[in-house]
């Protein structure tokens, strides 16, 4: 059941602004992810994006070779801000434990998105709910206290728990103070993509206070990379280059679609 004191209580939910782009009105806004496992591939990537159909950029730092060396993570960071100018820019470790690239000890994550932070290279910082309460609420602290949007997930890559558990998964992050909430799951059935197209409606219409991003992975789950705009999803990601996750459609197309959805919920 989900707590009273999580109810949003009429209040309307706020958009989000990151340097020109506003999060949370109007079409999902499109997040291409950077996977180069190298510094030279990470930057190549970013330069592509300039070019691309993209509102904001995500660094997956756990598939670069060198993300357990915080002054090389920082080196790229640096050059990422300098190449994608304006474009907002997501920072993100997925640990293995959500479906990352590499395993990470708590206190380096910890070090990690607090470095990421102070550097005033990012615009938002991933925070899973996993690493806990009290170290998420510890690193949207530190986000805030330096001008950076935290964005909270929770990932599962084994299934997708029911409608309540989604919700209750979400207003948790909401009350840490987090400005955009996040969850994907991964469907074993078309009822499963329904739940998560559920849960995203009656989150957006009855808790949330700030935008959401949710999704169902993988080829069975792609639609909901496509309707958000419908159900209360703000933020979608697509591949500029390689796919970060399953089920993601390129960028141009994806841009695309999106487009034709809006355009169709306006008649």
């Amino acid at each position: 059941m989900i707590p009273m004191y999580y109810r949003a209580g009429g209040v309307e939910v706020s958009s989000v602004m990151v340097r020109s782009l506003r999060i949370g009105e109007g079409i999902p806004k499109i997040c291409a992810p950077i996977v180069g496992k190298t510094k030279d591939e990470i930057l190549s990537e970013a330069e592509k994006l300039l070019s691309a159909s993209v509102d904001l950029a995500e660094w997956r730092t756990d598939w670069f070779c060198e993300a357990l060396d915080l002054k090389e993570v920082l080196t790229v960071l640096k050059d990422l801000r300098e190449i994608l100018g304006d474009m907002p820019l997501l920072f993100t470790f997925r640990t293995a434990a959500e479906g990352g690239e590499k395993s990470i000890k708590p206190e380096y994550y910890q070090e990690l998105n607090k470095a990421a932070a102070q550097s005033r290279h990012i615009d938002l910082l991933d925070v899973e709910l996993s690493a806990g309460e009290a170290a998420m609420s510890e690193l949207i602290v530190e986000a805030h206290r330096y001008g950076v949007k935290a964005l909270a997930s929770s990932h599962d890559f084994s299934g997708t728990p029911d409608q309540e558990e989604m919700i209750r998964r979400l207003c948790k992050m909401q009350s840490l103070a987090a400005d955009i909430l996040k969850i994907a799951v991964m469907p074993q059935t078309p009822k499963d993509v329904l739940t998560l197209l559920l849960a995203t409606e009656e989150m957006h219409r009855k808790y949330a206070t700030c935008p959401l991003v949710t999704m169902a992975m993988s080829g069975m789950g792609m639609v909901t990379r496509l309707c958000g705009e419908l159900f209360g999803s703000a933020i979608t990601f697509g591949a500029a280059a390689k796919a970060s996750a399953p089920g993601q459609i390129e960028t141009k197309e994806l841009a695309e679609i999106l487009a034709f959805f809006h355009k169709g919920s306006r008649k």
